[in-house]
């Protein structure tokens, strides 16, 4: 061994550490050595010096003595801390008596106590009562709740639903007024319709624009994704705010005129290092069946109605055959901490879901970090936010299985003598075509972005946001060959990329003197967005057993005629300046304005540039004198206008189109053999007067507190007006080329008005008990008015024969998404289906068709409410809308009784008039438009948080939290589908349909067990 005084001082340095960290003796023969005795001194000197002090306690409410669990504690100015148990109690390790503890929870004011000689410290924190100085996310930027002027409604991590949970939209689902969130599928990861204050375009649907992290999402396309939300971890997430009126969103232009979703992810907390572990157990089952016959009703009903029985003697229930129970296992690691300078927040989540229709499910892996550094003394801040997903969806043939499935024979068994599916002359077995048909998508995702602030003088600060979206998918749709019933093999693909770039630079400065409060805010901002698809097929594939998927080269049909490759790619670019200025006096009176100039390469020369300004102030009546003997512990007056656009049209449109054409006889120098270019001939022309769609919004509101905050809510009144409607229309000019042309429908209006009111009451008893009851319902009117066009048709019906008829129309002085359809009025003494006859002439045709109702809700309504404890906590939400109908499609090319006569399963309703001859057809008509309104026990958790102290594992455990979840678990409703909550996307050229029900995918019953461990 070498001698000690043969060691560099860096080698002293590490055999020092040795010692202290390792717990080494040192060895007598180097014990005299200077150098270390020296070191040995030093260390002896300091472990005397960090003799630690444990302080111990509890937490509670200063009102009614309730532990606060979950409190977090810290040692100021270090990475000391830790958190209250379910009894409030904690312990921690101080330096000195000089250290100052922190003590801080959710919707508490924060209370920081020097130690001084204490070991024992019970602490009483003051509730911030109607959570006044909760903070809100406002774009660019955040206010206190007070403080805002615009209609805003935010949600915590704590308030969202409980469950298996796909997609953010499911989070608030229920908890926002005039917010309304339709799980219009109950595919795993299927889409989700988001609607704020109602539609206010034709062509464009309703989805709001979603923002996280400062980046904004581009919803157009998304990698082949069913829900373009799907990449996001919903344990990832903090808090979700809705942005719902031009004063709020009108920082966003051109794209706000839907509303705006702003979505908050978790990051790392100073001095609490955790590491969470969460697993659940998710049980689905079809929630309820068509009422279609069973084999006994059956064999009765077909000799009833005149049909020939076909009876083999089986017992089937289809729709039981094609489904099952599913599992979902959902897994979440994460860990956080940091110190003053460095916080972080990493998690991966693992979610692996089955469908309840067989052959149906969703895997999805996703990793997160998110990281803030201070420098220069925190003059400089960095954010780093980065998310990585990869998503797998596998698609059984949902529309032909359950139409076979509510169709088939229920006497024909399913299987055969060898376990087979059932081949029967008649029809397909549904699950034969389950073996046959497969879709699957993955996608690859990563979403990230950094912005780092600089503090430039006092109250002054510079941003910047720059931010990636990219995402890539594959998705195969395979048909395998097959002998009997004979189907050539077939592969599909669709390669789909689309890269989303962001950047923003932005001031802001905050000025405070005496009663003057001011923040104003100036920005640029660009973004780009490439989205590129390609696509290929091969047929002609020999029966194997290596599907197609899996062996392309297989395929032995492959030429440029019948496999074609396809492809597209395009550009949007989007520039705009933003200004946003808040100015508040004697912190009672309020305003904001807010403009923002967009320009979008949509639009042409004429018309890039948007201008959209918005105006909003409020007077809080709790903060004058005269209000201060009143019951109001809060009382705020808001009102608002603004104008936000929309610029959803496709790309490209405003821009001349033309094709060039091939002769073979023209000469032509770079083409020597042929074929060659003959002229060019356009079939479209330029339009670059098109400009952008906007919508006028006005909104006054009331926000209240009572009882010392512990009533509080708000009500609202709202008008939201789109005018220069984005249309594609016939053009009158017969020079035009084309065949359609878009342009701006000036006169044309959609208006959503309506009120919304919100309230919430929170009660906490002396013994600890606890609940909390709210609720919201809006009233909303939509209306389309001065359209130079009696109709515009919307929504396709599906069925045989029934391809070529429409469902829906934007009808004048009716809402958007109204039914426009031949009135039934009963049958003739033939049995034949009769119809009134509006005109008179005596003919039935489509000049008879007249608006019977509309898809769109006149009232939506929710209601939670919880109750805790001690450890145990009961959760509870319910949602429902009312005054909208649904076109049951399902039920209209399924259920009449001609297909019973046919051997074909139906439901009573096909035979439910004896008068009608089985030779009537179903065409469309109000016969199949049915009462649309419903209310759903949506989400009821219980669940029970352990006293770790008690059972010894506080050291190392500071919270395990058994729960159970039941979702979807009761419907009151009239409709007899699936569910009528449903939407199925029948678009006819781009124009949105609502309210159509057509083999949607069915939903389900789960019940979720979960175990959440913090470390």
């Amino acid at each position: 061994m070498k001698q000690l005084s043969s060691f560099s001082p860096p080698a002293v340095a590490w055999y020092v550490w040795l010692l202290v960290v390792c717990g080494l003796s040192v060895p007598q023969s180097y014990a005299q050595t200077d150098a270390l005795a020296s070191a040995r001194g030093t260390l002896a000197s300091r472990s005397t010096k960090a003799v630690d002090i444990t302080v111990t306690g509890r937490v509670l409410d200063a009102t009614t003595n309730e532990a606060l669990v979950g409190c977090n504690i810290l040692v100021k100015g270090t990475q000391r801390g830790t958190n209250t148990d379910a009894d409030g109690r904690y312990s921690i390790a101080v330096p000195d008596g000089n250290a100052v503890l922190v003590f801080g929870f959710i919707g508490y004011e924060k209370q920081e106590i020097v130690v001084g000689t204490q070991t024992t410290l019970d602490v009483m924190l003051k509730s911030e009562a109607s959570d006044l100085s909760q903070v809100v996310v406002i774009g660019y930027g955040s206010a206190s709740k007070k403080d805002m002027t615009g209609a805003v409604k935010s949600l915590k991590s704590t308030e969202f639903n409980q469950g298996i949970i796909n997609s953010p939209e499911q989070l608030l689902q229920g908890k926002v007024s005039g917010v309304n969130v339709t799980s219009a599928s109950g595919e795993p990861g299927g889409a989700q319709g988001i609607t704020i204050r109602g539609p206010g375009g034709v062509r464009t649907g309703s989805t709001p624009l979603f923002v996280v992290d400062g980046m904004a999402l581009d919803n157009s396309s998304t990698g082949g994704a069913t829900n373009p939300l799907n990449f996001l971890n919903p344990q990832d997430i903090e808090s979700i705010d809705v942005l719902k009126d031009a004063s709020a969103t009108a920082i966003y232009g051109s794209r706000g005129a839907n509303g705006v979703v702003l979505i908050t992810t978790r990051k790392g907390k100073a001095g609490v290092s955790t590491i969470n572990y969460s697993s659940s157990l998710g049980i689905s089952t079809l929630a309820r069946a068509l009422d279609v016959y069973s084999a006994d009703e059956y064999r009765r009903q077909v000799p009833a109605v005149g049909g020939v029985l076909e009876d083999l003697g089986g017992n089937t229930d289809w729709q039981r055959e094609i489904t099952r129970t599913a599992y979902t296992h959902n897994h979440n690691l994460s860990l956080g901490g940091g110190a003053d300078k460095l916080t972080y927040y990493g998690s991966f989540g693992l979610q692996k879901q089955q469908g309840i229709l067989k052959n149906s499910q969703m895997n999805r892996y996703t990793g997160r970090i998110n990281v803030s550094q201070k420098f220069l003394e925190d003059r400089l801040s960095v954010d780093v936010n980065l998310n990585a997903t990869y998503t797998q969806n596998e698609r059984p043939p949902i529309g032909s299985m359950l139409g076979g499935a509510i169709s088939a024979n229920p006497t024909y068994p399913a299987y055969d003598a060898n376990g087979r599916p059932f081949r029967y002359a008649s029809g397909i077995n549904p699950l034969i075509t389950l073996g046959l048909e497969k879709d699957v998508t993955n996608i690859n995702r990563v979403l990230g972005n950094i912005s780092p602030s600089f503090k430039i003088i006092e109250g002054l600060v510079y941003k910047l946001n720059f931010g990636i979206d990219n995402s890539s998918s594959v998705r195969d749709l395979q048909s395998l060959p097959n002998a009997e019933p004979l189907q050539e093999g077939r592969l599909e693909t669709i390669y789909t990329w689309n890269r989303n770039k962001l950047i923003e630079n932005y001031v802001t400065y905050t000025l405070s003197q005496n009663s003057h409060n001011l923040t104003a805010l100036a920005g640029h901002s660009y973004q780009k967005i490439f989205v590129q698809g390609r696509s290929n097929s091969i047929n002609k594939f020999p029966i194997s057993d290596i599907e197609p998927i899996y062996n392309p080269g297989l395929g032995q049909e492959l030429t440029l005629a019948l496999n074609r490759l396809g492809g597209y790619a395009f550009i949007n670019e989007l520039q705009s300046f933003f200004s946003r200025v808040n100015y508040q006096f004697k912190d009672k009176y309020l305003f904001t304005a807010t403009v923002r100039a967009d320009g979008s390469s949509k639009f042409g020369a004429n018309n890039k540039y948007g201008v959209f300004p918005s105006f909003s102030a409020g007077w809080r009546l709790s903060e004058e004198a005269f209000m201060k003997s009143s019951p109001f512990y809060d009382l705020k007056l808001r009102a608002g206008w603004g104008q936000t656009g929309n610029q959803e049209i496709p790309p490209k449109i405003t821009q001349a189109l033309f094709t060039s054409q091939v002769s073979a006889s023209t000469s032509y120098p770079l083409y020597p053999t042929g074929p060659y270019p003959a002229g060019t001939s356009y079939s479209r022309l330029a339009n670059p007067n098109i400009q952008w769609e906007i919508s006028t919004q006005t909104d006054l509101g009331l926000d209240f507190g009572l009882f010392n905050g512990a009533l509080s809510g708000t009500l609202d009144l709202f008008r939201k007006v789109s005018n220069g409607i984005l249309l594609e229309v016939i053009p009158a000019d017969p020079v035009q080329p084309a065949g359609t042309f878009w342009t701006n429908v000036q006169d044309m209006n959609i208006i959503n008005q309506g009120a919304e009111l919100e309230l919430n009451y929170r009660y906490t008893a002396t013994n600890g008990l606890r609940f909390d009851l709210g609720g919201n319902i809006t009233f909303i009117k939509n209306q389309v008015t001065n359209s130079p066009y009696s109709v515009i048709p919307s929504g396709s019906a599906s069925g045989s024969g029934l391809t070529s008829a429409t469902i829906n129309g934007y009808i004048n002085n009716q809402p958007i998404g109204t039914f426009y359809l031949k009135e039934f009025t009963g049958f003739d003494e033939q049995g034949i289906s009769t119809f009134r006859d509006v005109d008179g002439d005596g003919i039935i045709t489509d000049n008879d068709r007249v608006p019977v109702g509309s898809a769109l809700p006149t009232r939506m309504f929710n209601l939670n409410g919880s109750v805790a404890y001690k450890g145990f906590d009961l959760q509870a939400n319910f949602n429902g809308v009312a005054g909208n109908k649904l076109y049951d499609n399902t039920a209209n090319a399924n259920f009449y009784k001609l297909r019973l006569t046919k051997g074909l399963n139906t439901t009573p309703e096909a035979v439910e008039y004896p008068n009608e001859s089985i030779n009537n057809s179903a065409p469309v008509s109000s016969r199949y438009l049915k009462d649309g309104a419903f209310f759903r026990l949506n989400n009821l958790s219980l669940g029970y948080n352990f006293n770790t102290r008690a059972l010894g594992i506080n050291r190392w455990v500071s919270a395990v939290r058994l729960s159970a979840t039941g979702q979807n678990l009761i419907v009151w409703t009239k409709y007899d589908g699936y569910d009528p909550e449903v939407n199925t996307d029948r678009t006819i050229n781009g124009i949105s349909s609502y309210g159509i029900d057509y083999l949607s995918y069915p939903k389900a019953r789960t019940v979720v067990l979960g175990l959440n461990v913090t470390f």
